[in-house]
């Protein structure tokens, strides 16, 4: 028996004789269970996403590093998703979407608890590799999930559905950046980068395996509840994949098609950039607002907490600007409305870097409001018009475009620590980066409004 229970292969006929009566049910009864399961992953890779953000300076502090080098952390992170997209919709077109949901949970909750090994090594880079271990099973989950909660009931509602499934990964998102704030920064050793380096080595070391407890602690228990997850799901009867396409054309040909499509080359490329900014917003307002608030006479590990309270409020506006902008789509196109996002977060990115203080934290703050609905406006702006198989790794491709969460962070690492002018720190200077990738959404928008339709 493959991964896949084959004891489940009737669940979409009952499920079928279920929702007859009621055509546009948003969820039959016989695949409630199932629902509720699936969606519990939204929550899981929101929690695994927010809750590591804030690493890259824990990991600076702990390991005595420069912020360049720390943002390995994100580097690790989301090559994850560049190396195992692809395999992972070629994974569950060859099995079925519950065999990608165990493979992408096993992966997780492996990552989780890797940090066990890496803990007691003492090293960085055992690190690195749980985060990519981790984030390959987040990219099998993405992958399947999205698709998965799509079959389960009626096509009519199917979008309905999707987004009631989404509304959970935000709240995975918040537990983890609490967790992160209040598991995790509260309990790190208060001292500051330059008092740790002045520690003999046998004092500093000791420091060192209590903060990486603290660390690691948080990851293990994810991994832990993970597991549990995986033998629920594994001994429960699951919808399977719905009737095959008849499309069987080999991934070579399905390649060929998708390059060709100007409208999905261009939303990869925005999608890369759209992450990059994402990531680039929620890792660097630590830095941003640890050095206001020490400028203000904080001590570092006080200013630290408080720079995540703020990267907290900026998810909740996030969630907020999400249903407005939904709302809004009923009005304009999503193309017009990827241009007015994509200005605002010019705009307030340029309040961030000249402006600076406390008010350029504010603005830093409301670009998550500009950034809400951007992701799934150009997911849907570039998968329009393909059917499919050309679909299905279309989509893989899109969520493969979050490796630009990789090498953007990496670069505003590198210009916060190698800038010299005076007239602006180099944590303000920084967000020139996520500026440019907002000019390139700001064009993509315009592109799909006036030239694709």
């Amino acid at each position: 028996m493959t991964i896949a229970d084959t004891s489940s292969a009737d669940i979409p006929a009952r499920a079928a004789h279920t929702a007859s009566p009621q055509k546009n049910a948003l969820i039959p009864k016989a695949l409630l269970i199932p629902f509720i399961l699936v969606t519990c992953c939204f929550s899981l890779w929101g929690f695994a996403n927010d809750i590591t953000n804030p690493m890259v300076a824990a990991f600076e502090k702990i390991f005595l590093t420069g912020t360049t080098e720390a943002t390995l952390v994100q580097v690790a992170f989301y090559s994850g998703y560049g190396a195992m997209a692809i395999p992972a919709a070629l994974f569950i077109r060859r099995f079925s979407y519950k065999a990608g949901i165990l493979m992408g949970l096993g992966l997780y909750a492996l990552g989780g608890l890797l940090f066990v090994p890496a803990s007691q090594i003492g090293e960085f880079y055992p690190f690195l590799l749980a985060y990519f271990v981790l984030t390959c099973g987040l990219a099998f989950l993405e992958t399947t999930a999205n698709p998965y909660i799509l079959s389960m009931g009626p096509s009519e509602t199917a979008t309905r559905r999707l987004n009631l499934a989404q509304a959970f990964n935000p709240l995975g998102s918040l537990l983890g950046m609490y967790t992160a704030s209040q598991f995790i920064l509260a309990n790190l050793d208060a001292r500051s980068k330059s008092a740790r380096e002045a520690l003999p080595l046998e004092e500093f070391e000791a420091v060192k395996a209590a903060d990486l407890t603290v660390v690691s602690t948080p990851y293990i228990a994810i991994g832990l509840v993970l597991a549990v997850l995986f033998v629920i799901i594994s001994l429960r009867a699951m919808p399977g994949n719905p009737t095959a396409s008849s499309d069987n054309a080999s991934l070579k040909a399905i390649l060929a098609r998708l390059v060709t499509s100007t409208r999905y080359v261009e939303g990869v490329i925005a999608q890369m950039f759209y992450v990059g900014a994402q990531i680039m917003c929620w890792t660097f307002i630590i830095h941003y607002g640890t050095e206001v608030f020490i400028s203000e006479g904080m001590a570092e590990k006080e200013a630290q907490i408080l720079a995540q309270q703020y990267n907290i409020a900026a998810m909740v506006l996030f969630c907020i600007s999400r249903f407005i902008c939904t709302f809004l789509l009923k009005f304009v196109s999503p193309g017009f409305l990827l241009i007015i996002l994509s200005s605002g977060g010019m705009l307030l990115s340029l309040g961030t870097i000249f402006i600076g203080g406390i008010d350029g934290l504010y603005c830093l703050v409301a670009i998550s409001g500009c950034m809400s609905l951007m992701f799934p406006t150009i997911y849907g702006i570039a998968l329009k018009t393909l059917h499919g198989d050309d679909a299905k790794i279309g989509a893989a491709g899109l969520v493969m475009a979050i490796v630009g969460g990789t090498f953007l962070p990496m670069l505003q690492a590198s210009v916060i620590d190698r800038w010299s002018l005076d007239f602006l720190s180099g944590a303000q200077a920084s967000f020139a980066l996520p500026l440019i990738c907002f000019v390139v959404i700001a064009i993509y928008g315009y592109r799909a409004k006036h030239l694709h339709g």
